[in-house]
């Protein structure tokens, strides 16, 4: 088994406990053991409490070789073959402590074995049940560590996949810029910088602060209002009051490139963008118009989507709402995240 120090420590200090109970029981509801208590009952009881380590070898034999190395390995049958040796050899030392202990009377191995046959199974089944609940408690736990392990990795590479998808997004309103040959191109390549460098350091963080995020997004979105000008009708909200809360980082922008790379495509683009953080909840509502017949098709169509709504799926599990339709010509996103 794997434990910890502390945690050796504590399932030592049980054992010592439970054993120092076992050992003391028969004394301590025996109220006529005194000194001058029959010698031949003072004598048996000696006999049982020496046989009590007997028990107790017993116990560690089973539960650290006998279980794992015969009964999980289905060998049945060696493994009672073992368990009826034990007993032979238990009672053999029971017999050599019996003379010593018991003077005067005379050693039966029959009826020792009758006497002792309960606590023999008793023993072997309490560390049988022991065992069995400690490779129980031990595989929920592996398993509880492998579903991290896949949950992180899964992230992570969920993560990855964002990244390539917003610079290729970027870089095309670059090449716009530079084709249009726009002054906005050096405060572009800037604001470009900026994003780079919190997507390269602050996203390696499991969580960022809200503040950081919203920032990330008015930043994207000012780049996308280069790109446009005019011609995009946008209307932007963002009431950050609890700035302080974190999320996962990344998480916001897929639906605010969704919404420029298919309602930028029309004649007349319209979209509405509001983040609210307050009351420990995060409320976020993308709308864009669409046209069925001018909807992008390509390798990375619906990649952000199913991207975002499996990591909130993964991270906020019942903690978040998310509602995704279509309306008339409006595509509408509705997401909300407790936060506090």
């Amino acid at each position: 088994m794997n434990f910890n120090l502390k945690n050796k420590r504590t399932v030592l200090l049980m054992h010592i406990i439970a054993w120092a109970i076992i050992f003391s029981l028969p004394y301590i509801f025996s109220s006529e053991y005194t000194s001058e208590k029959d010698p031949d009952e003072l004598a048996f009881q000696h006999l049982d409490t020496a046989t009590n380590f007997l028990w107790m070898g017993l116990f560690y034999l089973n539960f650290l070789m006998l279980m794992p190395n015969l009964f999980n390995t289905k060998k049945y049958l060696f493994y009672i073959t073992a368990l009826l040796f034990s007993f032979f050899i238990i009672m053999l030392i029971h017999g050599a402590l019996f003379k010593p202990l018991v003077p005067g009377h005379q050693f039966s191995f029959i009826t020792s074995s009758e006497h002792n046959i309960v606590p023999f199974l008793f023993t072997v089944l309490i560390s049988a049940v022991y065992r069995l609940v400690a490779q129980k408690i031990r595989a929920d736990i592996l398993s509880s560590k492998k579903q991290q392990e896949n949950l992180t990795s899964e992230l992570s590479f969920l993560r990855s996949q964002i990244n390539p998808h917003f610079l290729f997004n970027v870089l095309n309103n670059i090449t716009a810029l530079i084709r249009l040959k726009s002054n906005e191109l050096e405060p572009t390549v800037m604001k470009l910088s900026s994003l780079m460098q919190y997507m390269l350091y602050e996203t390696d963080e499991e969580k960022v602060v809200v503040k950081s995020e919203a920032e990330y997004l008015q930043a994207y979105i000012d780049l996308q209002k280069q790109r446009y000008g005019n011609e995009l009708n946008l209307q932007v909200s963002f009431y950050v009051k609890e700035e302080w809360h974190s999320i996962e980082p990344m998480l916001l922008i897929p639906f605010v490139e969704n919404a420029f790379k298919h309602g930028g495509i029309l004649r007349n683009p319209e979209i509405y963008i509001c983040l609210l953080v307050a009351d420990g909840k995060l409320h976020f509502v993308v709308k864009n118009k669409f046209e069925k017949s001018k909807t992008i098709k390509d390798k990375t169509s619906g990649i952000g989507l199913a991207n975002v709504t499996r990591r909130l799926e993964l991270l906020y599990s019942n903690n978040h709402f998310l509602k995704i339709d279509k309306q008339a010509d409006w595509f509408n996103i509705d997401l909300t995240i407790i936060i506090q």
